[in-house]
């Protein structure tokens, strides 16, 4: 059965033979890298999707919360790292995890060690949070006074081993091309690597974004590879150099509400609650939301020329047409390609392959 027969609002279409050609691509870069892959799963958040990986031999993953990690530790993963400083308030929840699988944590914070010294009994694993240039979390790493307090700390914990240094360099999402990727990660190994002599030669550098790992030239820079969005791909990566157009392996599937032929518009059932208000900016104050692609037997064709979809708001969405879209009527479906593929998911929650399966995911 074809996808299109059973849409009734706006629905994540996957390509799943594109995500197997996503994955298989990263773990062959991650590998000729000399890195262990520890893919993020809060791009996909689906136990089915995530099989994908474990076929290709990954045994090791990244959540974003412990709710997520409760999730995948239900569906057989043993060896869970939350990228996320930890929330001391669901201690209790991360200790009813124990029992399923190995949780690796983040912090950086003094306060949040005492709470695990406090509160655990089981040894646990973690990383030292570092910001490298993001600017969102974590110590940056010219302080090393206060890197180097909080090492100091775990001399004399007798339940949490200091594991490695953590950072994101999500800043690879402001650059401007393929060299400003690399010299963010660059700068991000020379950064933490300098941190680690200074430290403990022993410990482990993770790193993740999707741009870097996706176009930089990073062999040996780092033990540890946790990029997630690539598994999907998005017009935001589209636009940095990370990916083709044929990468992008997800599609919103969403219904005509209005044709303006008028205005060379149509109102899409599909707004910001199904997108977010992610975009991408041009010159002229021109925003982006999307790329407008039609349906196939076999998938949907390239973007269509002269149509994106210009605005957004609660459950609207505003689509500038262009020649080749008159024929569309109400009821009819067209496709999104997403500005951010990571909201999209988390915002519509649930997607179907192109056969019109359901791909359950966490929610």
């Amino acid at each position: 059965m074809n996808f299109q027969e059973i849409i009734r609002k706006p629905t994540l279409i996957v390509d799943t033979a594109r995500v197997e050609r996503n994955i298989a691509r990263m773990v062959k870069r991650c590998h000729e890298a000399g890195a262990v892959f520890r893919p993020h799963f809060k791009t996909h958040q689906s136990g089915l999707l995530a099989e994908l990986f474990r076929q290709k031999g990954v045994e090791q993953i990244t959540v974003a919360s412990v709710s997520m990690a409760r999730y995948f530790a239900q569906h057989g993963w043993h060896d869970i790292t939350i990228a996320f400083p930890f929330n001391i308030r669901e201690i209790s929840e991360l200790k009813a995890l124990e029992q399923y699988t190995k949780i690796n944590l983040v912090i950086s914070s003094a306060d949040t060690l005492a709470a695990f010294q406090e509160s655990l009994t089981n040894p646990y694993d973690l990383f030292i949070k570092i910001d490298t240039g993001y600017g969102r979390a974590g110590i940056e790493a010219g302080q090393t006074d206060e890197v180097e307090k909080l090492f100091s700390l775990f001399q004399h914990s007798q339940n949490t081993r200091l594991a490695g240094l953590l950072a994101h360099g999500g800043h690879t999402y402001r650059a401007r091309g393929i060299h400003e990727i690399q010299q963010i990660a660059d700068e991000g190994h020379q950064k933490l690597d300098a941190l680690r002599k200074k430290l403990d030669p022993g410990l482990l550098i993770s790193w993740g974004d999707t741009p870097s790992c996706s176009k930089a030239a990073m062999k040996y820079y780092f033990d540890e590879w946790r990029p997630g969005n690539f598994v999907f791909y998005d017009l935001m990566q589209y636009h940095l150099g990370s990916c083709s157009l044929d990468d992008i392996a997800v599609v919103v599937a969403c219904p005509v509400v209005e044709t303006q032929k008028q205005k060379n518009r149509i109102v899409i059932y599909g707004g910001a609650i199904h997108f977010s208000h992610e975009f991408i900016e041009a010159d002229n104050d021109f925003r982006l939301y999307g790329y407008v692609v039609r349906f196939t037997e076999t998938g949907w064709t390239a973007p269509v020329a002269g149509a994106w979809l210009e605005s957004l708001s609660q459950e609207h969405g505003i689509v500038r047409t262009s020649h080749e879209l008159n024929d569309l009527k109400t009821g009819d479906i067209i496709g999104i390609l997403p500005v951010h593929s990571c909201l999209t998911v988390s915002a519509l929650g649930q997607m179907l392959d192109l056969n019109g399966s359901l791909i359950p995911c966490m929610k």
